[in-house]
């Protein structure tokens, strides 16, 4: 959520030229520890709170955390652009990344890559702290399944899609908004008979697209004056107006900031 932060920040001096939104990235879990520890007066993450840190956060504050639901995202699986395959399953992608995985050749899942010689498929994750990886885990995985060991893991969003582009056997996954003209977007199925759907606003929105995901802000509650304004635009046209330039998509229903006063 690193750019869309940025996004917000960049457009939020522009209409409160005194107020300075400093960001940090670090993975989800990196900014619910800021959070706890009162460094950061707003956690961004593209996973839901896990029960012992709300339990942390409403012992530190006093109170339970908010949660505001502010984008929607497609995670998306991307090859490199010359990888000719254009279709790929929820159970070849966890048989690819999951422990004893099946599938490590790019010709078990019909795709013959003339630009990736040894026909091996390499593996581009995330750190074991990004919401990322835990939703990837949680949808593709399932529980109590574990990544396969020796994928390539990377800090950030950007990085994935960046490594991915270099390197001809690759596949990774990454949010939508990261695609760029030197990957290619592969169609998922939910299952390997199934229709396969490209991510896109129109697939987020109605539920076509099984890797769709909620992004979220997390506060302490009651919060302070100037966050609540800050937020109180994130969730209003102008804050919307950056989820969609950046490529996310705006939910269906937005909450109102009056939650974090408590209420």
């Amino acid at each position: 959520m690193v750019n869309l932060l940025q996004g917000w920040a960049e457009q939020y001096r522009r209409v409160r030229p005194a107020v300075v939104v400093q960001v940090a990235g670090g993975g989800s879990g990196v900014g619910f520890a800021g959070l706890i520890d009162r460094t950061a007066d707003i956690a961004a993450a593209s996973r839901e709170i896990r029960g012992a840190e709300r339990e942390r956060l409403s012992a530190m504050h006093g109170s339970p955390p908010a949660e505001l639901t502010v984008a929607l995202d497609a995670l998306a699986i991307y090859v490199h652009r010359g990888n000719p395959i254009e279709r790929i399953s929820i159970p070849d992608l966890a048989e690819i990344y999951g422990e004893r995985g099946t599938v490590a050749r790019w010709s078990q899942l019909g795709a013959r890559h003339a630009g990736c010689a040894g026909d091996t498929i390499v593996r581009i994750g995330r750190q074991n702290n990004s919401g990322t990886y835990a939703y990837f885990r949680q949808i593709v995985l399932g529980p109590g399944r574990e990544y396969r060991l020796g994928s390539i893991d990377q800090s950030g969003s950007k990085d994935v899609v960046a490594l991915v582009s270099r390197m001809p056997c690759a596949i990774g996954y990454s949010g939508l908004a990261y695609a760029t003209p030197a990957v290619g977007v592969v169609k998922v199925a939910a299952e390997r008979a199934g229709a396969a759907v490209a991510p896109s606003t129109t697939t987020v929105l109605d539920g076509s697209y099984p890797l769709a995901r909620p992004l979220y802000l997390y506060t302490a509650t009651p919060a302070a004056p100037h966050v609540r304004e800050f937020l109180d635009w994130v969730l209003g046209p102008g804050g919307q107006a950056v989820v969609g330039d950046l490529g996310f998509v705006s939910p269906p229903r937005l909450l109102s900031a009056a939650v974090l006063r408590g209420r």
